[in-house]
Order: structure tokens, then sequence, then C-alpha cells
């Protein structure tokens, strides 16, 4: 059986190395052949990345391991909705996919919480902070991502992860005229989940997968043209997602 250990969102080295140091040990247990990590949001390699490689090379079973806490019914039954998305555009055989236990959900789980009262404690020194500066940002795009009930229930997490990794591979708060990204409450539009929105046009985009995402990026965020066949403008009546 192959592993894929799966986190919510990390981008520092020191955050890596740990995941490198998870992988480590469970390669080592009995009747696994190999493990790997991947992040549901930002991060590298994404949950998708991460989890085709394991598809390109596995004859036998991956098992996803949500490293979650607490364990949350939402996540899983969005994580099987993504994989069976990604399974059902993709023409390859896949190996049987497993989602297993939360962390949370395992006896030992005490024992590891009291590991962590019992530990070496690092005390917080008094100190005064500095007042610090910031810079105004330069950049004319936003982009919105709605992570509503509706919009996270479509995938909104990793469409937010694959936006914010090319954000940061293709340089895009520097690149064409700069872009911004943040999370946001609901945007409105739920039946056209995932949603998100680009500024200064107030673009509304609906139905968005990481292809979508792409799409936007390179002719709306780069090119200043409006996606027409993923943009829903207002009509003051009801709309539905195309097909």
């Amino acid at each position: 059986m192959r592993v894929l250990l799966l986190a919510r969102t990390a981008t520092a080295a020191p955050a890596l190395r740990e995941m490198e140091r998870w992988c480590g040990v469970v390669a080592s247990l009995p009747g696994i052949e190999s493990a790997g990590f991947a992040f549901s949001e930002e991060g590298e390699p994404s949950l998708r990345n991460g989890l085709h490689a394991l598809v390109e090379a596995a004859d036998q079973p991956i098992a996803i391991v949500p490293m979650i806490f607490p364990a949350e019914p939402s996540f899983e039954n969005w994580l099987r909705r993504t994989v069976q998305r990604w399974q059902a555009a993709d023409a390859r055989a896949w190996p049987e996919i497993r989602i297993m236990p939360f962390p949370g959900m395992q006896a030992q789980m005490e024992d590891v919480l009291a590991a962590c009262v019992g530990g070496a404690a690092r005390p917080v020194e008094p100190g005064k902070l500095a007042g610090e500066g910031s810079i105004v940002p330069a950049q004319k795009r936003r982009v919105l991502v709605c992570m509503g009930g509706p919009c996270n229930a479509a995938g909104a997490a990793v469409i937010w992860g694959h936006l914010r990794n090319e954000q940061k591979r293709l340089s895009l708060r520097t690149s064409g005229e700069g872009t911004m990204s943040a999370k946001t409450s609901c945007l409105g539009p739920c039946s056209l989940a995932p949603v998100l929105q680009v500024w200064p046009e107030g673009t509304y985009y609906g139905g968005v997968d990481e292809a979508g995402v792409d799409r936007i990026v390179e002719r709306h965020l780069l090119g200043g043209a409006i996606v027409d066949e993923l943009a829903y403008h207002p009509t003051g009546t009801k709309q539905r997602l195309r097909s």
C-alpha cells in the first residue's frame, strides 16, 4: 500500500521538513511500499499533484491519511467528492483510494495529548512590540475566493490552494498589473459554487475547477480579458451553472 499524508497548508521549510519526517516514519511501517505528503490548500505538492503522482506509479491501494484535528465530517465529504471529480476526468484505471480515519478518532490520541501537556514548555517572555510600518499594495487586481458553505462543499479549498500555488509559481503579484488574492465569506451566487470574483471588474466566475483557474489566470489576470465561458454577469434573474 502507498500512503499520502494530507495536511491543510504549509509553505515554510520547517513545516515541510516535519512532513518529510512523518513520511519516513510511515514508510518504515510493515506493508507500506512508500509514503508521500500533500496539502489540501496552499502548499506543494498539492493534493491533486501528490495523488496523481501515486496513481501513475501505483498498482495497489492508495491510503489518504487526513492529518486534521479535530475530525470534520465536512472535510471528509469534500475530500471524497474531490477525488471522485478527478477520477471522472481521468481516463486512467485508478487503484483503490482509501480515506483513513482522522488522528483524533484514534484512542492513542489521548497519549499524544498527555505527552504535549507534560512536555517541555516554551514560555512567552514579556516584551514590548515595536511599531512596524506597512507598504500599501500597488497591485490593481484582487481575486476573492468564496469560502461560504456551498462553495466549501463544492471544493473551494482546493481551488484556493491551486490559485495560491499558481500565484507563487507565476509571480502574479508582480506580473501584469499585479494580483492579490484573499478568502472571503459568501459572495452571493451559491448555486454557482465554487465561486470566485475578480476585481476591479467585479467579474463573477462559477463552477470553477483547476483548469478554470488556469484560464482565468492566463486570460484575465495576465491578459486583461474576461473568460466569458466561466463568467456570470448580473442579470437580475436566477442563473444556473452552464454545462
